[in-house]
């Protein structure tokens, strides 16, 4: 059973802020710190979240605990290093659900403090109680709703896994009974049309390596599916559906204080923008991408300002992880990315313990109430939104809630400048990384340098490395040798990290 009810404990002195203010929490997939405009991009417009960034604070050193989807969110929701579960890897489409029911997540935060809460868009944490056992054509048996969120309207996983249906309060969205659901990540299913089997000429993107298994609308998928009918998503039209579920939930909850947690597919692969989002950047589908999900922000934005909203709503904008371009599509986004730098001035990417795996855009906007037009050099990690957030509502976590959460709102608010002490990050391989205000350590781990596949550079080597960010933040200088002392307390505050405690479930 989870620990209900918070108690309010300090009265904060940020006096400028209102009581119960909405809270939406957007999470762009794969989006790196140099694809926004106003972090230095040229090569695609972001208006929306220029704007965003003008009514706010603006981040330049904020982190995600995991340079990949799945821990990255966990850590995110239940204010707990993904490291402490053994579960937390990328998740299958048909994984169980990783948050256990038992742990407190942001939305408990909220919904026990007299919020409706939500979480529309791509989830990526499991579903269901058995791994492989799901009712695709009944009722999912463990979903957000069990996780603090009132109304539930998510991709199971991504868009490149199946089941390729959007799952809302348990249950398959447009359910077609006349084509019912069979999943298998282990083989193809019999009577299945799989990508190897579909003519080049019906295939609307095409497979760079993985992404080979199941065919939906004309897509590669990882993972075997059938059925689904009218069910099935269109690529093209993913973040039209995302968007209308969140604006309608913004209108039914005006009334009272609402968090919603946004998380866009965009852009992850497959890229497959609506028509009219194409050619509106030079890099090809990727860049429109971007653009796709700039007006998903503007669309929120406009509706907040239409329902008079806009000073009573904290909006928070990050991504999942740094970025990627090819990640199993042939969509040339390599090509046609010319001089554009999706990770910024920073090494590295998705997947990668290199700085651009886990530094990912943040900005924070409440219009009259935090300071607007405001860039922060301050150390920040979304670990502490769970921390932070509880102090805006002036409410104590439950005892063993959020344990590696940290409250900061001052600095999230811009009422401080100064970061948090350190950050933590977990790679692909499960290595950390912690960095400070002036030092990056990144443990020594097995894996290659390169991940050919993606072509990025992971920073795996069994040598143990320490970077001076102040003097080389593009991470080109080892200077582990010359500082064995910062080195070695880094190292120490990682091994007591990791031995602090493990999660159980009760």
């Amino acid at each position: 059973m989870k620990r209900i009810g918070l108690l309010s404990t300090t009265v904060l002195p940020f006096v400028t802020m209102a009581q119960n203010p909405n809270v939406v929490l957007i999470v762009a997939d794969d989006l790196g710190y140099g694809d926004i405009s106003c972090y230095g991009a040229t090569r695609v417009s972001t208006p929306n979240v220029d704007d965003l960034a003008r009514q706010g604070i603006r981040f330049t050193d904020a982190h995600c605990v995991a340079s990949t989807s799945t821990p990255s969110r966990y850590g995110m929701l239940t204010g707990m290093y993904p490291f402490r579960k053994p579960d937390t890897n990328i998740a299958a489409g048909d994984a169980s659900m990783i948050i256990n029911p038992d742990q407190y997540t942001i939305a408990d935060l909220f919904k026990d403090n007299g919020y409706y809460t939500a979480a529309i868009g791509k989830w990526h944490l499991g579903l269901g109680s058995t791994a492989g056992g799901q009712d695709w054509n009944g009722v999912v048996d463990q979903t957000p709703n069990d996780l603090g969120f009132e109304y539930s309207y998510i991709m199971a996983a991504t868009a490149d896994r199946v089941p390729c249906v959007f799952i809302e309060q348990g249950r398959v969205a447009n359910y077609d009974p006349e084509a019912p659901i069979r999943v298998s990540y282990q083989k193809p299913l019999d009577g299945e049309v799989t990508y190897m089997m579909t003519p080049e000429s019906e295939l609307k993107l095409k497979s760079s390596h993985g992404h080979n298994n199941a065919i939906v609308n004309g897509i590669g998928r990882i993972g075997y599916m059938t059925g689904g009918g009218k069910a099935l998503w269109k690529d093209e039209d993913i973040a039209d559906s995302i968007t209308a579920h969140a604006l309608q939930f913004i209108d039914q909850h005006k009334d009272r204080p609402f968090f919603l947690y946004l998380a866009t597919n965009d852009i992850h692969v497959p890229r497959y923008p609506h028509d009219r989002f194409r050619g509106q950047s030079p890099m090809g589908l990727r860049g429109d991408a971007i653009a796709q999900f700039d007006w998903t922000v503007g669309q929120v934005t406009a509706k907040l300002k239409e329902l008079g909203l806009t000073e009573n709503t904290m909006i928070i904008l990050t991504s999942d992880n740094g970025p990627v371009l090819d990640d199993g599509y042939i969509d040339k986004a390599p090509e046609l990315a010319g001089d554009h730098r999706p990770g910024g001035h920073m090494r590295g990417g998705k997947y990668s313990a290199f700085e651009a795996g886990s530094t990912i855009p943040f900005i924070v906007s409440w219009p009259g109430h935090i300071p607007q037009d405001r860039v922060s050099k301050a150390l920040f990690s979304q670990i502490d939104l769970m921390g932070s957030l509880s102090q805006l509502l002036k409410a104590k976590l439950p005892a063993n809630a959020g344990r590696d959460t940290r409250g900061v709102l001052n600095t999230m608010t811009g009422k401080g400048r100064k970061g948090t002490r350190y950050n933590i990050s977990m790679s692909s391989n499960r290595s950390l990384t912690i960095r400070t205000a002036r030092w990056k350590y990144i443990e020594p781990s097995p894996g290659r340098p390169l991940m050919q596949s993606v072509n990025i550079e992971t920073g795996f080597t069994s040598q143990e490395q320490l970077y001076d960010m102040t003097s080389d933040p593009g991470e080109t200088v080892n200077v582990a040798d010359k500082y064995p002392k910062v080195a070695a307390k880094l190292k120490g505050i990682l091994r007591q990290s990791r031995n602090a405690y493990q999660y159980k479930a009760r």
